[in-house]
């Protein structure tokens, strides 16, 4: 998904009592959006976007990333995984970037799909290719003209360093040379760090199409998960009672859940967590080292199974009757049988490990499977709702997995600070506090994509001198949910089953292989 938010604040407004003026266009025309609205107000504007390679020739027009040669799809997707021969090419080199990734390159990253797009389609896209874009940049580009890169889109998914730039002994050793011999016109030799003002902010044809003045301030970009990790980490807490009220910023992890999760820690020096991306400086707060944890589906992930599901025709029907989501209507159906236990009570004999889409931190596995265990014949509702309950806890065993491992490496974690679409099921909030042992934070503005976002366009229109100054103004916490301390024992039990099922899984795959 691709947002752009607009950021608002004149200049005698008191940001730390009446908050932000903030407007997403979404991919709404953009005059449906400044409808009712001082288009003189608006000051600047910041993208978001998933880490999706777009690719474009050298005048700017798509290029087909497909075998079709359909030039209307020149986008790969953040998830896909069509580069799996690339990426274990890759990872055999050990080159030295490598550890800057958790010592093991995702398939999800750019450099194994660029590979791929040389090594599969050469006379379609590759040689006539002139700009390979992340597609918050893409945006940004559309909107300025300006062909820089957002610090944040290199350094997290290009293999960049704030600190050295471009490594041209990595693109020659995996074969893409081609880049160092035009020195990275093609993927990005104009690097900005995010909030910097492009240019001379929107174009007139940009500003056509937006209902916007041209002039307005844009700033260099954030990937999505990156947005939703600077709109809500920086919240001022006190007054809550939480543990990290008296900590550094350091303490807190932003967990950015929608189709898949991302978990952003922060560190003031660099630490290496193996199975976990980074360290990478400056790439979200600046001046900070972050480590990004993540699991590849996570969302998308209930969806499959409460979909596939033969009581779900019944669930939907239900729903509706009730004016009611899917999932508000599993959460009080849950209710509705847990009887006298806690609700997370009903899972003792079903059991799932989630990486159906492969494992992304901290085990770095792409050839893992899914797993449930203590399935029925029967499938009833009842049924339904107790493995959405299973995957949502499975889900949050996940995170507690890649919290230990930030942990033994060097970080020190107290708190949770949950956004994106998932946030807004209580069910997977609680899950998350009681699994993981911590209070999590929700913010005031559900979409804190859309704060992180607007925080570039502040930053960008000068309204704010740094990007710690306009996070402590334009965060606020909503809600705090504790967990429920007395049901540990139980969870510490469904972990020891959780870390087994990984572990089995793997010796079933030894024993296939083996003579």
């Amino acid at each position: 998904m691709a947002r752009a938010w607009l950021w608002a604040g004149p200049a005698e407004e008191d940001l730390s009592v009446g908050g932000p003026r903030l407007w997403t266009l979404g991919n709404r025309p953009g005059w449906k959006v400044v409808q009712g609205i001082d288009v003189n107000q608006v000051r600047g504007l910041g993208f978001d976007a998933t880490c999706s390679l777009v690719v474009l020739d050298k005048q700017f027009h798509p290029l087909p990333v497909n075998l079709e040669g359909d030039s209307r799809r020149n986008i790969i997707m953040w998830l896909d995984h069509r580069a799996v021969s690339q990426v274990h090419r890759i990872n055999e080199t050990q080159h030295s970037v490598l550890q800057y990734v958790g010592g093991v390159m995702s398939v999800e990253m750019q450099a194994p799909k660029l590979l791929w797009l040389k090594e599969n389609l050469r006379e379609t896209c590759w040689d006539k290719a002139g700009h390979f874009f992340d597609l918050p940049d893409f945006l940004s580009w559309k909107a300025t003209g300006v062909t820089a890169r957002s610090l944040c889109s290199l350094v997290c998914k290009w293999t960049y360093s704030a600190e050295k730039g471009w490594d041209d002994s990595f693109w020659k050793t995996i074969g893409l040379e081609d880049f160092v011999a035009d020195n990275y016109s093609k993927i990005g030799n104009q690097v900005l760090p995010p909030g910097a003002s492009l240019g001379n902010g929107l174009t007139p044809e940009a500003a056509k199409d937006l209902g916007l003045p041209a002039g307005v301030a844009v700033a260099a970009s954030l990937i999505d998960a990156h947005a939703g990790g600077l709109g809500v980490i920086g919240a001022d807490v006190r007054g809550h009672g939480l543990s990290c009220e008296g900590q550094p910023v350091t303490s807190r992890l932003a967990v950015i859940c929608g189709t898949s999760s991302c978990h952003m820690g922060i560190s003031r020096d660099p630490i290496f967590v193996p199975g976990v991306w980074g360290p990478y400086f400056s790439a979200m707060v600046p001046g900070f080292w972050l480590n990004e944890g993540g699991q590849s589906v996570t969302g998308k992930l209930i969806d499959h199974m409460v979909q596939g599901h033969a009581a779900f025709p019944e669930l939907q029907a239900k729903a509706a009757a009730r004016c009611q989501s899917v999932y508000a209507y599993l959460n009080s159906h849950l209710d509705l049988i847990k009887k006298a236990q806690p609700v997370g009570f009903l899972t003792v004999d079903l059991h799932v490990w989630p990486d159906f889409h492969g494992n992304r931190s901290p085990l770095a596995d792409l050839t893992l499977k899914g797993m449930v265990t203590g399935l029925k014949l029967s499938q009833d509702l009842d049924d339904l709702a107790i493995l959405y309950l299973a995957t949502v806890q499975a889900i949050a065993f996940g995170t507690r997995l890649i919290i230990e491992a930030m942990e033994a490496a060097g970080h020190s974690v107290s708190t949770l600070f949950l956004c994106g679409g998932l946030s807004k099921n209580p069910l997977f909030v609680q899950m998350h506090a009681d699994i993981t042992g911590m209070p999590v934070i929700l913010s005031q503005e559900v979409e804190s994509v859309l704060v992180g976002a607007a925080i570039l366009g502040a930053c960008a229109s000068g309204d704010f001198a740094s990007v710690q100054e306009a996070m402590a103004k334009m965060s606020k916490v909503g809600k705090v949910v504790f967990p429920r301390l007395e049901d540990k024992r139980y969870y510490d039990k469904k972990y020891k089953v959780f870390l087994k099922l990984v572990e089995h899984q793997k010796e079933y795959a030894a024993i296939m292989k083996g003579d």
